[in-house]
């Protein structure tokens, strides 16, 4: 009896298109995948792999699974992106960014330009900026990590780090900013580098040029740039446990404060400044589409946790307590509306404004090779003023909540 073996019309559509499949009759293509938003050049699959979601989008050069199957489900790829193996899910990922076999990489990020991670990385709702660099067995889900001017030289987390990002009270108001975004998009600041078999206890805020030992688990922020960090593991503890007293939660609330303003700032550096670069190549409005969506991902997602948060902060003080930690627990609890009201408003068109027009001039007047050319090219001056003005969208988001929230505003 002879058995005939066909591949779907799918798989012959792709074929039509001049995709390179290792092994078609081991690929999977579903039916809500639109060929519109697959390209044909120098994309190559590998066997095992599977594509699924009408938001896929596949740019030329792409290899899927060269290290083992690769399962896409509406993610968007830039040109010469590698996912050399593993389950890739509502992420972005820009062109020549690559990840090695058995990532594990989940809704809401962003993997820019040539951002890479060795085997067995895990990200959910994490924005790596361009030339970032993760080790292997690494779990690095909810932050943001910029620095570096380039793939020789760039931010490095070692490998088999974490960053813990769920406390003992079952919150994840833990988001760690990692640089920070006025500074960050301008490719020209010192990078990070964070030592192997160490860890983050988020929220954390962490300067450009630090260096973090290897070992070290960071419990603590430090703003400055160009520290040297090593911190020990603490001294042992057996005591009573009092769950839900949140001893830090000005300092929680205002690291939460600070990620979601930075969001603020990357969507509308996206919206202003990106966008034609998107609009300039093949399949870039599906890439700039599938950005803002991970971008508004991540913004939901940190206003739950923040909510989640309030609503339990008073549960663990006593009711007559007026001490000044009560005080932040209950106008938190009765004002996080009010808060979610001024972060999802925004900064506004005027924060910013002169800085913004200075800057996107000098940007129309300056050299256009590609996004991370163009913008390292531009003067000094220039880039001063994109950093204003997305420092003042982040200083008008604070400033709003403060009004809201007095008891947690910074201390100067």
């Amino acid at each position: 009896m002879e058995i005939v073996v066909t591949v779907s019309d799918k798989i012959k559509g792709l074929l039509d298109k001049g995709v390179k499949f290792i092994n078609p009759l081991t690929v999977v293509v579903g039916d809500d995948v639109n060929l519109d938003r697959i390209a044909g050049d120098g994309v190559v699959i590998y066997p095992g792999c599977r594509l699924h979601g009408a938001k896929t989008a596949v740019c030329a050069n792409v290899e899927l699974g060269r290290e083992g199957p690769a399962i896409v489900e509406d993610c968007q790829l830039g040109p010469g992106v590698q996912l050399k193996g593993g389950y890739f899910r509502q992420s972005v990922f820009l062109e020549k960014a690559s990840l090695g076999l058995a990532a594990q990489v989940r809704e809401g990020c962003i993997v820019e330009e040539e951002a890479n991670g060795a085997h067995a990385v895990g990200l959910k709702q994490t924005i790596l900026f361009p030339f970032v660099t993760l080790g292997s067995l690494i779990n690095f889900c909810d932050c943001l990590m910029a620095g570096g001017v380039s793939r020789k030289e760039h931010s490095e987390v070692g490998s088999g780090y974490i960053h813990f990002n769920f406390t003992p009270e079952g919150d994840k108001t833990t988001a760690s900013l990692l640089g920070d975004v006025p500074r960050g998009v301008m490719l020209n600041q010192r990078p990070i580098f964070l030592g192997g078999q160490g860890g983050i206890v988020g929220p954390i805020q962490l300067g450009y040029g630090n260096v973090v030992g290897a070992g070290s688990v960071l419990r603590r922020d430090v703003a400055e740039d160009a520290r040297l960090v090593v911190d020990a593991a603490p001294y042992s503890i057996n005591r009573a446990y009092q769950a839900r007293r949140y001893p830090q939660l000005q300092r929680i609330v205002n690291n939460n404060l600070l990620y979601f303003a930075n969001l603020l700032a990357l969507d509308a550096w996206y919206k202003q400044v990106r966008r034609p670069f998107f609009e300039a190549q093949p399949l870039g409005a599906a890439l700039y589409e599938g950005a803002l969506a991970c971008l508004e991902s991540g913004k939901k997602e940190r206003l739950k946790r923040l909510r989640d948060m309030a609503a339990k902060v008073t549960a663990g003080i006593d009711a007559t307590a007026d001490d000044i930690d009560a005080q932040r627990k209950r106008a938190l609890q009765q004002n996080i509306g009010a808060v979610a009201d001024a972060l999802q408003r925004g900064p506004g068109d005027d924060a910013g404004r002169d800085a913004r027009e200075a800057f996107l001039a000098a940007l129309a007047a300056g050299k256009h090779d590609g996004y991370v050319k163009t913008i390292q090219s531009l003067p000094p001056a220039a880039a001063q003023h994109g950093t204003a003005w997305l420092q003042a969208l982040v200083a008008r988001v604070q400033e709003d909540v403060w009004r809201v929230l007095p008891l947690f505003r910074a201390e100067t």
